[in-house]
């Protein structure tokens, strides 16, 4: 199934140009052009400075996280956007109705240089589940409009939820058509699993035929560099549409900083990289003002709070997960193996508090729904026919004693309906979770949904994912596609339906999107079930699938 848009609001008023055919005055009662707050705004701008285009985040039943970045230059080499290191008021309103005309909160935010010119307005009082709208100002110039949307109060069911989740986008890869389809979606809400930004210089990370944009600057290292990076992909017109449509759960992965780092190791331990903390610690405080996050995480020195929980009225609970930062480093190595260190159960992906704060999170949820959005692969998937035991040790399967005690704990404390969001991979999956993977007729206790990239790896090809041998060594794996896209779901008091859209090539913009398939998972029935598969084009010439090229796929890099 497919969900129609409703709006066409979102992507007919999302880029600057749409901007300047509003109003150039905020609605009565605001500071006006002429005022000595816009006059002192406007001092040392040049041009429009709302060139990242605007976000909201982290929502609640009372408001949301609204959030802007100045940037008159956004790809200057040295981060700064080329604004006049000063701060700047910047004034937002937020408004009841998507022609801007009823101003329900208004206030006026400063945009300080040592935080990258970032805003972010954790706004309150508001009515529970409903949409609004919301756009800045500062001096004469008006940001283009966002649409935001609170949550259920925590007593109701609020009404359906449209939630689409997304995962790595490598802007060299291909456009971010699936970002402007979510957009045309129209969902109330959107999860980021992670890889929002990759690292590499130019002509480093390449697809076969060669990448079709660059990135600016060299690999990110610096302050600087991570704000220029983050910039770059902000300025994506695609990318702008897709934060303007709806509020969005962000949780990092990798990418953000360095591939494959875990904790304090970076990817290559064996290479020196006496500047590691350093620059993780510019890492995150780049991810911070380029995200639309609470104070809550605010990143002091090299760490930062990123797992948190997001209620959804009765319907549903986020669990927001970081498995990078607490983790231990990748046992044998990294890549697939056969490894020991997989099964030590001293070995932890969360960290000790988190994993409790997940556990006690179970123990506590009265909701129909928990949903896990997190990073890495969770179901085991192992790509050895034979006796060997042949997994990803980046992936949960490289923390086995990790993902049991959390299994175990939702089983325990009784979860209704436990459901895990997944990114990383490059390819839509879907999975029954099991307590024993050792043991296929073992019942299911979970579902795990996992979402293609955006662009990354490039075009893709579609197949018979029956055909994948994943599938056949690893029987609670049902699902495979390696095209591009995203995942939409439709979140009901008696079932979760997940549409896997796919766009078939990102090296050419503008693609349309289809539903590969679609399952649904049952309330109190755990795991997947299909209700639709696209039936595969006759005009296709289709390769056969092979566990090495899924492998190469995940793993390799420069």
């Amino acid at each position: 199934m497919s969900f129609p848009n409703r709006r066409h609001f979102l992507v007919a008023g999302l880029t600057a140009s749409a901007a300047a055919a509003l109003p150039a005055t905020f609605a009565p009662g605001t500071a006006h052009a002429d005022d000595p707050t816009a006059a002192t705004a406007a001092r040392g701008l040049r041009v429009d400075p709302f060139t990242l285009g605007v976000a909201s985040g982290d929502p609640d039943h009372e408001g949301f996280v609204l959030w802007t970045r100045l940037a008159q230059q956004p790809l200057a080499e040295d981060g700064l956007g080329g604004m006049p290191q000063r701060p700047f008021p910047v004034l937002w309103q937020v408004y009841a109705d998507e022609r801007l005309r009823r101003v329900v909160r208004s206030g006026v935010a400063t945009a300080a240089p040592e935080w990258g010119h970032s805003v972010h307005v954790e706004v309150d009082g508001l009515a529970a589940d409903r949409e609004y709208w919301y756009r800045f100002r500062v001096g004469p110039y008006v940001s283009p409009p966002g649409r935001a949307r609170t949550a259920p109060h925590p007593s109701s069911w609020g009404s359906a939820l449209a939630m689409a989740f997304v995962s790595c986008a490598q802007y060299e890869h291909g456009y971010f058509t699936s970002y402007r389809r979510l957009a045309e979606d129209h969902p109330d809400l959107v999860l980021h699993l992670g890889d929002y930004q990759y690292e590499y210089t130019r002509d480093t990370y390449t697809i076969p035929g060669g990448n079709i944009r660059d990135h600016e600057g060299p690999e990110t290292e610096t302050l600087a560099g991570y704000r220029q990076r983050h910039a770059q992909y902000k300025t994506d017109p695609d990318l702008q549409a897709a934060h303007a449509a709806a509020p969005w759960l962000v949780v990092w992965d990798d990418h953000e900083l360095d591939n494959n780092w875990a904790d304090k190791v970076p990817e290559k331990p064996e290479v020196p990289q006496p500047n590691f903390l350093a620059r993780r610690e510019a890492a995150f405080r780049a991810y911070y003002e380029n995200m639309p996050l609470r104070r809550t995480s605010i990143p002091r020195g090299i760490d930062m709070q990123l797992y948190r929980r997001v209620r959804w009225g009765r319907t549903a609970t986020f669990h927001m997960l970081d498995t990078r930062q607490y983790r231990d480093d990748q046992g044998c190595g990294d890549g697939y193996k056969d490894c020991p260190a997989a099964v030590d159960p001293a070995r932890s992906i969360t960290g000790a508090e988190q994993e409790a704060w997940l556990l006690d999170g179970f123990r506590r949820s009265r909701a129909q729904w928990d949903i896990l959005g997190q990073q890495v692969f969770f179901a085991q998937r192992d790509n050895n026919a034979g006796p060997a035991k042949v997994t990803s040790m980046d992936a949960w399967d490289g923390y086995v004693a990790s993902r049991r005690r959390i299994t175990q704990g939702w089983v325990d404390a009784g979860v209704r309906n436990a459901v895990v969001l997944t990114g990383d991979v490059h390819a839509h999956w879907a999975s029954d979770l099991k307590l024993d993977y050792d043991d296929p007729t073992g019942p299911s206790v979970g579902a795990e949904l996992v979402a293609t990239s955006i662009s990354t790896t490039g075009d893709g090809a579609d197949s018979d994912p029956a055909t994948h041998p994943f599938l056949a060594i690893n029987p609670h794996l049902k699902f495979y596609n390696n095209q591009r896209g995203y995942v939409l779901t439709r979140i009901e008091r008696d079932q979760m339906t997940a549409d896997f859209k796919v766009v078939p090539q990102v090296t050419v913009p503008d693609a349309e999107v289809y539903t590969r398939a679609t399952f649904v998972i049952e309330d109190r029935v755990p795991g997947v079930q299909q209700t639709y598969l696209r039936p595969l084009d006759p005009s296709l010439r289709l390769a056969p699938i092979t566990a090495e090229d899924t492998v190469r796929q995940e793993t390799e890099r420069p």
